[in-house]
């Protein structure tokens, strides 16, 4: 049986989510005009080596359904923030590719994201307090990875 301070901690984190997207996401609309999805998926391609993602793998990436995924590429498409490009060893899928436009916006965006991020949540703990959050939190996603065996708690 799960202990119960496991899943008091649990409750917070999905209260806290419930509580802190759509702030995140008012504050990132109204300043830079786009969704925190948006924002989301040109981070994952900004971080990827060279801007470029499989679909695949950006929605593996990805908290949200292939389907949302890949609406959420047309609207960039549209927005001219991303291309979309047919892989040529595989005629079923195909990569979304950050443009020049995409990294402009999504460089303008990430300042004021992370400074909501620190106003809203960062500014709650201690340095200290926000590392063993991270540490544990990362534990958890860790061991979610088939690849990678659950680590014991240190």
């Amino acid at each position: 049986m799960a202990s119960s301070s496991g899943v008091d901690a649990w409750a917070a984190v999905l209260r806290l989510h419930a509580a802190m997207v759509p702030i995140l996401d008012r504050e990132l609309q109204a300043s830079s005009g786009m969704s925190i999805a948006w924002y989301d998926l040109l981070l994952k391609l900004y971080r990827s080596p060279d801007g470029r993602m499989s679909m695949n793998q950006l929605g593996d990436a990805s908290v949200l359904s292939r389907s949302r995924v890949s609406r959420l590429v047309d609207e960039l498409v549209g927005a001219g923030m991303v291309t979309r490009e047919a892989n040529p060893s595989d005629r079923r899928s195909s990569f979304a590719t950050l443009t020049d436009e995409g990294r402009a916006r999504f460089r303008a965006a990430a300042p004021v994201h992370v400074a909501s991020i620190e106003r809203h949540f960062s500014a709650y703990m201690t340095d200290a307090e926000a590392a063993v959050v991270a540490k544990a939190l990362t534990r958890v996603l860790e061991a979610q990875d088939a690849s990678n065996p659950p680590r014991p708690r240190s």
